[in-house]
């Protein structure tokens, strides 16, 4: 077969057989992500153009943090009782709202007021989107559109990173301003061509794809969940690694005297390679047994951390090592996605979700300040070996939570092994990495 034939036969297999409002959600996400500057460069914008110190920086982070670690609750409440579609329409407008607000914003106090309120109405729509993705998707296409969904977080994401730089030099606040007319856009196109997709039955009736009648369930029996909530403290502790990419790493490359350059291309590396490899991988994920491929991710996570303690002042090793995690990152994303959906309840989707976003939210909290209170007391080889380490301790915790239960567990002949879709990428990767890593100083 040509390999222009080839090519689009591998794409409509990746992209094919899905409904088309989740394609106008995906839109809807990628519209968002690409106006999504605020964030990148809040600190930079109140440390540089504000004057303020970088202390203070910090406890913006964290309010906007705290902001997001509530509406990760309250979002998946409101969109079990509210609806999907209104939650998350609400939920965008009012971050274009404060966003703007955030752009106009004088004195510490008052910025540190709206920059919570940012983080507290942008975070509420996580849960509604990942909820309405299970609610549009038969279950054995839910890891792929959860991939896809997460292909368009990181192309939106890498897109507006190069160009906020760009237009933050005509004044921060046509950042700001591009950011929420983005974020109305978005929920534009939610409200106009997204239909709602709460269950309003539980016998199958409803948008959402239910078998049985499901008792109501409230957040109090979310938490009451043991495997679930084993299942959420696995891919918190997972989560505290994968922080310390966007903190700890950049110190410990920086004190190894790696140029802010030489870091640009290192950390950018991770973005690329999420948006060259999320479908293909995504394809050799298809079939796979799933407590396989969540244990190579977090070996690979962990230990792909782990290997920076041999980095030195090699910025191609460090490259190396981001190749290596990314990996991990784009098994484990749409895999857990997955089984948090499978876990979830149909009428209670909204609150599982909201629960397993609250622990990367806590991780926002936690991962850079134990990251950086082990860098400087006990120095970064103590640092990237605990990465390995509890990438090492999540993957046999993944060995107990995350095998489906005996009567959904599919006949063994049917998977196939991760190890070897995992080992196929993994060469492609490091090829990959052999012609975009920067050069060692």
């Amino acid at each position: 077969m040509p390999a222009p034939r080839r090519l689009r036969a591998t794409l409509a297999e990746a992209v094919g057989g899905l409904p088309p409002a989740f394609w106008w959600l995906w839109v809807s996400t990628l519209v968002n992500r690409l106006g999504g500057f605020v964030v990148t460069y809040l600190a930079l914008y109140l440390t540089v153009e504000c004057g303020y110190p970088a202390s203070y920086a910090g406890l913006v982070a964290g309010l906007f943090g705290l902001g997001s670690a509530i509406s990760s609750l309250g979002g998946g409440v409101l969109a079990d009782r509210l609806g999907r579609r209104p939650t998350l329409v609400a939920a965008q407008v009012t971050t274009a709202a404060c966003t703007a607000a955030l752009g106009f914003a004088d004195g510490p106090v008052t910025i540190a007021v709206v920059a919570f309120l940012v983080g507290l109405a942008a975070n509420a729509s996580r849960p509604a989107i990942a909820a309405m993705i299970a609610d549009l998707v038969p279950p054995g296409d839910r890891v792929r559109a959860y991939a896809l969904n997460y292909w368009a977080i990181n192309i939106g994401f890498g897109v507006s990173a190069a160009v906020a730089g760009l237009i933050a030099t005509h004044g921060y606040l046509t950042l700001f301003l591009l950011d929420a007319l983005s974020t109305l856009l978005c929920a534009a196109v939610v409200f106009v061509r997204v239909p709602e997709t709460r269950p309003e039955t539980g016998d199958g009736s409803g948008a959402g794809h239910t078998d049985r009648a499901e008792p109501r369930v409230g957040l109090g029996t979310v938490f009451r969940d043991g495997r679930f909530m084993a299942l959420v403290g696995v891919n918190l502790l997972l989560a505290l690694v994968v922080q310390q990419g966007s903190t700890t790493l950049a110190v410990d490359m920086g004190r190894a005297g790696i140029s802010t350059t030489q870091y640009g291309l290192v950390i950018g590396l991770n973005g690329l390679l999420i948006v060259l490899l999320q479908l293909p991988v995504g394809r050799l994920m298809e079939g796979r047994d799933r407590t396989a491929l969540l244990v190579v991710s977090a070996l690979l996570t962990g230990w792909g951390f782990g290997l920076t303690a041999l980095a030195g002042s090699s910025a191609g090793f460090f490259a190396f090592t981001v190749a290596v995690w990314t990996i991990g990152e784009i098994v484990a994303a749409p895999t857990m996605m997955g089984l948090v959906s499978e876990l979830s309840p149909a009428r209670a989707r909204g609150r599982y979700q909201g629960v397993h976003s609250l622990s990367w939210s806590l991780a926002s909290f936690l991962g850079p300040a134990a990251g950086g209170y082990l860098l400087d007391h006990a120095g970064s080889t103590v640092v990237w070996t605990a990465c390995g380490v509890c990438g090492t301790v999540a993957a046999a915790a993944f060995l107990l939570v995350g095998r489906p239960p005996a009567a959904e567990a599919e006949p063994a002949a049917t998977t196939v092994p991760a190890v070897t879709a995992v080992t196929a990428v993994t060469a492609t990767v490091v090829e990959s990495t052999d012609a975009v890593a920067p050069a060692a100083p």
